[in-house]
């Protein structure tokens, strides 16, 4: 038997369960997910405040580390950039779509929302991207799992859960959320987007859309020789990429930074874009011959990291790497 660690909310456990189908499917074992509860499902504080980096998956790694569970599985953009010293990212399955999604009631556009319409997200760069692109636009804070940031649009339904649990009826108090358009996927609600966020002009986390499957460093035998089965190499390369440019400008969770990068054939490309709270911007771009560096996701990323700091990123945002 193998265990496999993750969150306990809705979209974990699905994505955690195709991962732990994959598994299986090579080893011919059988795949047991372990629940764990992490410090940031049990708060209802502003991301930004809750610590910083790492907030979602310290528990789940401590459960890797104790040897509870033999793999666990994140979403990327949620684990630091700084490598753990007993553990190591053994895959990256091919990356989800990276895009935001918009659910605006009565199927309306962002665009076409009246003035001091609400719309609802806990990120801080999605709160400078509505602000910079809808000024109009009351942006809320908002907390808690997809049904219920959907439900804040939706509605919803008094009932009970598959587990038991009851369910609480839901008036809708905003006019619209963003989400990750790959986590919507997941739980198979992509029916429920009204507009999907290009990412030439929005930009999403580094790492948006995929996920990260870590173990302890001594893994061997058939699990470590499935893992590297599932590792994709352009996924990999890009996201190192985008989470070296964090990496490089230490900006926290509470800089609004957006990044992504792409192969394309023998080429990779990097953009990224660094906002203040109020939505102003700067951004940097450049490509390199991935053949053409020992480390194409580090040269990459410090070509626009420093690019970024040179056009004053750092008066926006808080980033240490200015220092």
């Amino acid at each position: 038997m193998i265990r496999l660690g993750t969150r306990g909310s809705a979209l974990a456990l699905a994505q955690s369960q195709r991962v732990a189908d994959s598994i299986a499917a090579r080893t011919g074992e059988d795949v047991e997910l372990v629940r764990i509860v992490t410090h940031g499902d049990v708060s209802s504080a502003p991301l930004a405040s809750m610590g910083g980096v790492g907030v979602f998956v310290a528990a789940v790694r401590e459960s890797l580390l104790a040897e509870e569970c033999d793999v666990v599985v994140h979403s990327l953009k949620d684990l630091p950039t700084t490598p753990h010293p007993g553990l190591i990212v053994a895959a990256m399955p091919k990356r989800a779509d990276a895009r935001d999604a918009a659910i605006v009631r009565l199927g309306l556009a962002l665009a076409d929302l009246p003035a001091g319409s609400k719309v609802g997200t806990g990120s801080p760069r999605r709160q400078a991207q509505l602000r910079r692109r809808f000024p109009g636009l009351e942006v809320v804070e908002l907390r808690g799992n997809v049904d219920t940031r959907l439900a804040r649009v939706l509605g919803r339904e008094a009932g009970v859960a598959a587990d038991g649990s009851p369910i609480e009826a839901m008036t809708p108090d905003l006019d619209a959320v963003i989400l990750a358009a790959a986590g919507l996927e997941r739980l198979s609600r992509l029916d429920v987007v009204t507009e999907y966020l290009g990412i030439d002009g929005w930009p999403t986390a580094p790492g948006q859309g995929c996920l990260a499957i870590e173990t302890r460093r001594d893994l061997s035998g058939p699990l470590k020789k499935a893992l590297l089965a599932l590792d994709h190499r352009s996924t990999r390369l890009a996201v190192e990429a985008e989470r070296a440019v964090l990496r490089r400008l230490e900006a926290g969770c509470s800089a609004p930074l957006g990044a992504h990068a792409f192969v394309d054939g023998e080429m990779m490309f990097l953009a990224s874009r660094v906002y203040s709270p109020e939505g102003e911007q700067v951004s940097s771009a450049h490509a390199l011959y991935v053949d053409d560096a020992d480390d194409p996701a580090e040269d990459l990323a410090a070509r626009v990291a420093d690019e970024l700091l040179a056009n004053g990123a750092a008066a926006l945002a808080p980033l240490g790497g200015a220092r």
